[in-house]
């Protein structure tokens, strides 16, 4: 049976102190929760300070990006071994803004995803179709492009080390919400496509998480779901009582 991965993407919130402060109030309300990985994906600059202040803790520490080289001339980057090197335990690769507003490719989250496997990063990597392709019918078929163009080129070995996020892109700080329904759908195609490159066994224990303006008022409905192995989380994660009460759903 898959265990639960609560992740918590803080985007760009949150100072060191804050960060600190966060982690006083949010341990005490998931230090029982077993039933769940706990994971929150800090700031770069705020990395240090989450992984001090959750020291001793259930909750692991991830990144929102990385860059595809260990090493350069890239201004502004941010390579695995950096990451790894002050505690990060995580990364996420391949969010919807990540590709909306910095154009990342299928190719460039492939190259990410090797990077983070290659540093002994866990990938969250995210899927999800946008409004358009969603209206149009075009769901399953944006989910098998960004799947066969950037994931499916991993070897059995590295895939086998991938979470990964369906977001709904017409869902995401819209105050939408995928039904439980329709969520299921996407998952279950998902895991159809893994099957389908990887086999059964590897399908099965490959964790597909939500991920699109996910609530704690909706998060039960969602986790009922067979289909569904967790939730990443945005906005509702930078609170700590609104991330324990998703996580403790």
């Amino acid at each position: 049976m898959r265990k639960l991965l609560m992740a918590g993407n803080w985007k760009m919130y949150k100072a060191a102190g804050e960060t600190t402060a966060y982690f006083e109030k949010f341990l005490p309300l998931v230090t029982a929760s077993s039933h769940a990985d706990i994971v929150i994906c800090a700031p770069y600059v705020n990395i240090p300070a989450a992984v001090a202040a959750a020291a001793g803790s259930r909750v692991e520490i991830g990144a929102q990006n990385v860059f595809w080289l260990q090493e350069g001339a890239y201004t502004g980057e941010i390579s695995g071994p950096m990451l790894a090197g002050v505690g990060a335990r995580w990364v996420i690769i391949g969010h919807s803004e990540r590709r909306q507003y910095f154009h990342e490719t299928d190719e460039a989250v492939l190259k990410r995803t090797q990077a983070a496997l290659e540093s002994g990063l866990r990938p969250i990597v995210c899927l999800g179709e946008r409004l358009e392709e969603r209206e149009g019918g075009g769901t399953e078929e944006a989910l098998r492009a960004q799947f066969h163009g950037g994931l499916a080129r991993l070897s059995e070995q590295q895939f086998t080390r991938v979470a990964i996020a369906y977001e709904p892109v017409w869902a995401i700080g819209t105050g939408k919400t995928a039904t439980p329904e329709i969520a299921t759908d996407a998952h279950r195609h998902l895991r159809g496509l893994i099957e389908t490159r990887y086999g059964k066994q590897v399908a099965a224990q490959t964790r597909i998480l939500y991920g699109g303006s996910v609530k704690a008022d909706h998060t039960k409905g969602l986790m009922a779901q067979t289909e569904i192995d967790g939730a990443l989380v945005g906005g509702a994660s930078l609170d700590p009582v609104s991330f324990a009460s998703i996580v403790n759903f």
